[in-house]
């Protein structure tokens, strides 16, 4: 080993340092909760009323009493509420044809659904007449009734800070009358890529690429995630392979952002400048990663204002986090490194994927001194096919997969281990 370089971080200690230097943002916004899905609650948020506000049926049907009930023995209806009408108490010995999430009358203590009665009218029943009803079920005490209160109670925390929104949360604002949200503000996070390489796609045919170049497309999956996890990105775009560029990049990208996230350049080699260049313009805390694929993840802070270095203070820092090149250790090393991050950023505590016991539908018997991310997909049989070539150059696996396995340090899989696999969605949301 160089006795220069230290030894490769674990991955779960290189996480909770990385999560260590991650704050939550300061600044709130008030937002509409149309808007509002991904968003991470400023504060709780606490209901006013009931929901439902009072007792409604949960079927079109009849309100009854119960006790009054013959079956067989036909009752007159007495009344019709239909669902945002407000009935009257029901009349002894009577019924009332009643609609799904119609309030209650007073004095019913059931509903019967349509399915188990029949309607009765005279043969010259005029429109509108109300007949009687023959039940041929017999209901007990509070069938198809939902309560006041029984989703939610006034008084109640339905929502809580830091809690990141959903269609399902917004829909819950909503039924207490949450028509905006207090959330916290987007990260703002600057996103460019290194490599004289690199070709964006419609600029160069592919017959006419020349030797040697690719086609940028950490650049379009990063921004994606970037946007997925809710943050606001300015693509810096391709920076060439030069101290001076790299340099000019970062100083300028720090100044309005709370992230630089960069894709490249972030190795040994002589061409890669990301390393030092974050060195001269603030500190680089975080560098390589015991995980295959995506060892040579970076992690520091460039600081704002005048001066190199140390010289202008930690107080005011922008954060820093290079991924590597090859477009899988890019993609892994996003979704296991940057991803609770960000998640962190905007306050949300529970930043680090489940993952779940399956059984792997296949053989790895070559045991990597790192902590190894294998894509895999899962199968009708119920268990993980994986994919055949586990490159950090080959994005189709990602494509192919699911999801990963996260196999330990010096592990082989025999087919029929039960392995950890975390997947893609609950990676990527």
């Amino acid at each position: 080993m160089n006795a220069s370089r230290p030894p490769l971080k674990p991955l779960d200690t290189a996480l909770q340092e990385l999560l260590g230097y991650a704050t939550a943002l300061a600044g709130i916004e008030q937002v509409s909760t149309f808007e509002a899905d991904g968003r991470v609650l400023a504060q709780d948020v606490v209901s006013a009323l009931h929901v439902p506000p009072q007792d409604n049926s949960a079927m079109d049907g009849y309100a009854v009493r119960c006790a009054e009930l013959d079956k067989g023995v036909p009752l007159p209806v007495s009344q019709r509420i239909p669902a945002g009408a407000s009935g009257q108490p029901l009349q002894p010995g009577s019924v009332a044809r009643i609609f799904t999430g119609a309030p209650v009358p007073a004095g019913a203590d059931a509903i019967v659904m349509q399915e188990d009665c029949e309607l009765l009218l005279p043969p010259d029943a005029a429109p509108g007449t109300l007949g009687s009803v023959r039940i041929s079920s017999t209901p007990k005490p509070g069938q198809w009734i939902r309560r006041a209160g029984e989703d939610v109670t006034r008084g109640a925390v339905v929502l809580s800070k830091g809690e990141r929104l959903t269609p399902a949360s917004l829909g819950l604002a909503a039924s207490i009358g949450m028509s905006s949200l207090a959330v916290l503000r987007r990260p703002r996070v600057a996103l460019f890529s290194t490599g004289d390489e690199l070709v964006m796609p419609g600029d160069i045919a592919p017959e006419q690429m020349p030797p040697g170049a690719i086609y940028n497309s950490n650049r379009f999956f990063l921004r994606a995630l970037l946007q997925r996890l809710g943050c606001v990105v300015t693509d810096f775009g391709i920076v060439p392979d030069q101290r001076e560029a790299t340099v000019a990049a970062l100083r300028e990208a720090a100044q309005q952002h709370d992230l630089i996230l960069t894709s490249g350049g972030v190795s040994v080699g002589e061409e890669d400048h990301i390393k030092p260049s974050v060195q001269l313009l603030g500190e680089l805390d975080i560098w390589q990663i015991a995980i295959k694929p995506g060892k040579p993840f970076a992690y520091g802070k460039i600081y704002r204002g005048e001066g190199e270095g140390a010289a202008r203070g930690a107080q005011d820092a922008c954060h820093f986090a290079g991924l590597p090149g090859n477009p899988v250790s890019s993609f892994i090393t996003f979704m296991v490194l940057v991803r609770p991050f960000l998640l962190k950023l905007q306050g949300i505590t529970q930043a680090v994927p489940v993952s779940m016991a399956l059984p792997a539908h296949f053989d790895w018997l070559r045991a990597d001194k790192r902590r190894e991310f294998l894509r895999v997909r899962r199968n009708a049989a119920g268990g993980l096919d994986l994919f055949p070539n586990q490159s950090s150059g080959v994005l189709t696996s990602a494509v192919w997969g699911d999801g990963v396995v996260d196999n330990p340090a010096g592990a082989t899989i025999a087919k029929g281990d039960m392995v950890q696999f975390i997947s893609f969605a609950e990676l990527m949301g």
